[in-house]
């Protein structure tokens, strides 16, 4: 088979995706964002990369399979102009100038922006859902998820090494992904003689790899540090104030805090400092003694 994967980002979204090359069968090229390149390019010996900004260079084959992960209507139109036999995903439908997911795919996309019950039932069935990004994929698919690893590349050392890493950071599009006490975690954590790193903002990703890998432990919210955790056999604490913990798959090294707030804040874009704090200082705490 000649397979053509788009998912561009974010990129834990990426990392999370990387699962389906350990089954996926003959060669795979995958579109993805530039930051990303680092991540995917060579993970494995059937995998070629591309850039979106080199999109055309995907051009001049025919693929059996396309697996659309995105839902932006450019990307749509791109794949409408490419020659394949089957889709997996959300492309463009030309009759409409709208976007449309494939039977197979409604699973995933059903839960989505562009989910043919609407925003406000997508959300709904995203909050009851309680199947893993990995399980829906792999099935529409025709695959079984049993547990496939993620695939990383080799991290750059860096030299940051400690008991407990934190990720404070959550990006603009999800701001009430941020805990409210990090500062008070990490405080006593180093009382009680831990070496606790808050993870630095680096120049490449491989690095940013390489500081999560150094650790006993990692702490953040639904983010990138939680994925690459999660890949590297690093056991990690979670706090899920606005988004989905049924949708992540804990490899057995994962504890999960689930805000009481949850339902209030699901998937709400704005701020509420009240969604930072649902979960306590010593809840955390104790997940975080209890591994390390």
């Amino acid at each position: 088979m000649k397979v053509l994967m788009i998912k561009l980002g974010a990129t834990g979204d990426v990392v999370r995706t990387t699962p389906l090359l350990r089954r996926l069968k003959g060669e795979v090229t995958w579109l993805t964002a530039a930051k990303n390149r680092c991540l995917v390019d060579g993970i494995a010996p059937n995998v070629t990369y591309y850039p979106w900004e080199e999109r055309e260079s995907v051009r001049k084959w025919k693929y059996d399979l396309i697996i659309s992960l995105e839902d932006e209507i450019q990307i749509g139109a791109f794949i409408s102009s490419l020659n394949y036999e089957r889709i997996f995903g959300a492309a463009l439908n030309p009759d409409t100038g709208e976007m449309r997911y494939s039977e197979d795919s409604r699973q995933w996309f059903d839960l989505s922006l562009i989910s043919v019950h609407g925003r406000e039932e997508a959300d709904r069935l995203k909050l009851f859902n309680r199947r893993t990004y990995q399980e829906m994929i792999f099935e529409g698919l025709g695959l079984r998820f049993e547990g496939e690893e993620y695939l990383l590349p080799p991290a750059s050392a860096t030299g940051l090494h400690g008991d407990v890493a934190i990720a404070p950071v959550a990006g603009p599009v999800w701001p009430m992904k941020a805990w409210a006490y990090y500062q008070e975690l990490q405080r006593e954590l180093e009382n009680k003689g831990f070496i606790v790193n808050v993870l630095p903002t680096r120049a490449s990703l491989l690095e940013h790899l390489a500081d999560v890998q150094g650790h006993r432990c990692l702490v953040s919210g639904d983010s990138l540090p939680m994925h690459l955790a999660l890949g590297s056999g690093v056991p990690c604490v979670s706090t899920f104030n606005c988004t989905s913990p049924w949708e992540i798959y804990d490899y057995g090294i994962q504890v999960k805090l689930i805000s009481p707030l949850l339902a209030q804040h699901f998937y709400q874009r704005a701020f509420d400092p009240a969604a930072t704090r649902g979960i306590s200082l010593d809840t955390v705490l104790d997940a975080v003694l209890k591994i390390v």
